[in-house]
C-alpha cells in the first residue's frame, strides 16, 4: 500500500500531524518502534498503581485556552479526565534553608501576582512587571494564542536572556529563585537560556493547570481512536532503520528492521533529529546543516522515582513541590557536585482513584548526570528488547534513590515510612524508551547567543521530508501541539495537497 503521508514516531507531535492530515481526508500511516504508543505521554503500572513517565500535569486546558483549543479541534478536549490543581499554589516553591515556606505558583496572572506578594510585598512593580512580560511574549507567537498569522517577535525576542530580564526586575535573590523554581519544565536555567522559552514555558501552567486523573496516555488513546476513525494504519514495534530514495532528493519508501517496507508520497519525522539523521545519512543535507546537527546540545536528563505508598498514610497534595537547597541550587542542580545529590527536586502524584484525602502514589524526579552512567551507557534495555543490566547498575540506582529519598525527608519527614515499593528510571531508561540521546528531557538547548542554531524549519533539503516535535522546535505539550500544526500547514501547502 503506498499512503499519502507516513509519520516517524507516535509522539504527541507524531499522532497530532497524523489527525490533522486524517481528518484532511489523506490516507495516513504512523510506525512506532516501541510496544507503547505516545513517546513522554506513555505511562506504566506497578501493583495496580499508573505512574506517567513524562506528562505530570497538563497547561491552558480551560475553555478558549490554547491547548483547550488545539485539542478540540480533533475532537479530543472534552473527553479528557481532569483534575483541576490548587488556584491559588499549582507549584509550591521550596528551600532547604527555610522549610516551614511554600512559595506558591498561583493560577491567573492577576492571582499569581496576588499570592507571591503576600511573601514579597515590597516587590510588587517587580511581579506586575513579571507578569505582564510573560503575557506580551507570548502575544507575540500567535499559535501559543490559537491564532493564525505571522509572528510578531524580532531578534530581541529571540536574544533577549531570561536571567538579564530577572535583573533587570528586581534585586531580590529569593524572589528570582522563586520565579526560577518550575525551571524543571525547560530543563534549568542558565546564562544562556532565552527569556521567550521561560515565558512560553510557565503561561500555559499559570492560564490553568490540571492532573490527567487517567495519566497521559489518555491522550494517546484518545488521539489514536480518532485516528483509525479516519482510516490511518499503525503500526507498533515497527522501527524505521533507513530510507529509499527516488530521483529529485525524494524519499520514496521507509525500510523496517522487521524486514518491511512502507511507500508513500510525503514523509514527516517525530523522532529526534540526531535519530532522524542516522537513518537518512550525511548526502541529502548540505554540509552546514549535518554539522549544525550534530552540534546540538541536549538538556539536562531526568532520574525518577515512582512510589507505591502504603494505603491512607500520606496526604493528597493537589499541587506540586519544587524543593532547592538554597537560592543558587536553581542555577546548579543540573550541574550537582557527585557527593551533593540532589540539590533539588519536584514532587507530583496522580489523583487517587477513590477521590479520596490520601495518595496512592509519588513521582519524585530529580536532575542526573548522564556522565554517572558511562559504564552502562553501550547496554540497551526494553520491555521487549536488550537485556536486563548488570547489577552494579541496580545498586548504584538503589544508592541515588536513598540520597534523594534522604534530600526529601527534610521537607516531608514522614514520607519513607509511607512506602510500599518504590521504582526507579535513570537518563538510559528514558533514552531507551523515548528515543532521545542521553536521556534529553526536552530535545536540545537553546541558546540565547545563538538564536537560529537549534531552530529548525519544518521543511528539510529532502523534498518530501518534514520535522516535528521537541527536537526541532519548543518541547512540552503546547509546544509539540504547535509543532504538529505548523508543520502540517507547511506540508498541505508546500506538497499540493491543498
Amino acid at each position: 500500500m503506498r499512503y499519502d503521508v507516513l509519520i516517524i514516531g507516535s509522539g504527541l507531535s507524531g499522532l497530532f500531524s497524523a489527525l490533522l492530515l486524517a481528518k484532511a481526508g489523506k490516507r495516513v500511516c504512523v510506525l512506532e518502534k516501541n510496544l507503547q504508543y505516545g513517546g513522554n505521554l506513555q505511562t506504566f503500572t506497578r501493583h495496580n498503581t499508573l505512574f506517567d513517565t513524562g506528562v505530570h500535569y497538563v497547561g491552558s486546558l480551560s475553555k478558549g485556552q490554547v491547548l483547550y483549543e488545539y485539542f478540540k479541534d480533533v475532537g479530543i478536549a472534552d473527553a479528557l479526565s481532569l483534575e483541576r490543581l490548587d488556584v491559588n499554589g499549582y507549584d509550591r516553591i521550596c528551600f532547604g534553608d527555610s522549610p516551614s515556606i511554600m512559595y506558591p505558583h498561583a493560577q491567573g496572572y492577576e492571582n499569581f501576582v496576588k499570592q507571591l506578594l503576600l511573601h514579597f510585598p515590597e516587590e510588587q512593580k517587580a511581579l506586575e512587571t513579571y507578569a505582564e512580560t510573560m503575557q506580551t511574549i507570548c502575544d507575540k507567537f500567535p499559535p501559543y494564542r490559537h491564532k493564525q498569522g505571522i509572528a510578531a517577535y524580532d531578534v530581541h525576542t529571540l536574544s533577549e536572556k531570561l536571567l538579564d530580564f530577572l535583573n533587570r526586575i528586581t534585586h531580590n535573590e529569593r524572589l528570582k529563585a522563586v520565579l526560577l523554581g518550575s525551571s524543571f519544565l525547560y530543563a534549568g536555567a542558565n546564562e544562556q537560556t532565552p527569556l521567550y522559552v521561560h515565558a512560553l514555558t510557565v503561561n500555559s501552567y499559570i492560564e490553568s493547570a490540571w492532573r490527567l486523573k487517567d495519566g497521559g496516555g489518555q491522550i494517546t488513546a484518545l488521539l489514536i481512536q480518532e485516528l483509525r476513525r479516519h482510516g490511518a494504519d499503525l503500526f507498533n514495534q515497527t522501527e524505521a532503520v533507513a530510507f529509499e530514495y527516488a530521483e529529485g532528493n525524494r524519499i520514496c519508501s521507509v525500510l523496517t528492521k522487521q524486514g518491511e517496507r512502507f511507500k508513500a508520497k510525503q514523509f514527516i519525522s517525530a523522532i529526534d533529529v540526531k535519530q532522524l539523521l542516522k537513518l537518512t545519512g550525511k548526502t541529502p543535507f548540505k554540509p552546514s546543516f549535518y554539522q549544525r546537527v550534530q552540534d546540538l546540545t541536549p538538556t539536562a536528563a531526568a532520574f525518577s522515582v515512582h512510589l507505591v505508598l502504603k494505603p491512607h498514610t500520606f496526604p493528597y497534595l493537589p499541587y506540586n513541590i519544587y524543593w532547592f537547597k538554597d537560592n543558587q541550587s536553581v542555577y546548579l542542580s543540573a550541574h550537582y557536585p557527585t557527593d551533593d545529590f540532589p540539590l533539588s527536586y519536584m514532587l507530583s502524584m496522580n489523583p487517587p482513584k477513590d477521590g479520596g484525602a490520601y495518595a496512592e502514589s509519588i513521582t519524585l524526579l530529580t536532575y542526573m548526570n548522564y556522565r554517572e552512567l558511562h559504564r552502562w551507557e553501550e547496554s540497551f534495555s526494553t520491555n521487549t528488547e536488550g537485556r536486563k543490566r548488570e547489577h552494579s547498575y541496580e545498586i548504584f540506582k538503589q544508592q541515588r534513590t536513598i540520597d534523594l529519598l534522604d534530600v526529601v525527608a527534610q521537607q516531608f519527614p514522614t514520607l519513607k515510612s509511607c512506602i510500599a515499593y518504590s521504582y526507579t528510571a535513570t537518563p538510559l531508561t528514558y533514552r531507551d524508551y523515548i528515543g532521545s540521546p542521553m536521556g534529553a528531557l526536552y530535545g536540545y538547548k537553546k541558546n540565547a547567543n545563538h538564536i537560529m542554531e537549534s531552530v529548525f524549519m519544518p521543511q528539510t533539503h529532502i523534498k518530501n521530508l518534514y520535522l516535528v516535535g521537541q527536537s526541532v522546535g519548543m518541547h512540552g505539550l503546547v509546544g509539540v501541539t504547535i509543532s504538529a500544526v505548523l508543520t502540517y500547514q507547511i506540508l498541505m501547502r508546500s506538497s499540493g495537497f491543498l
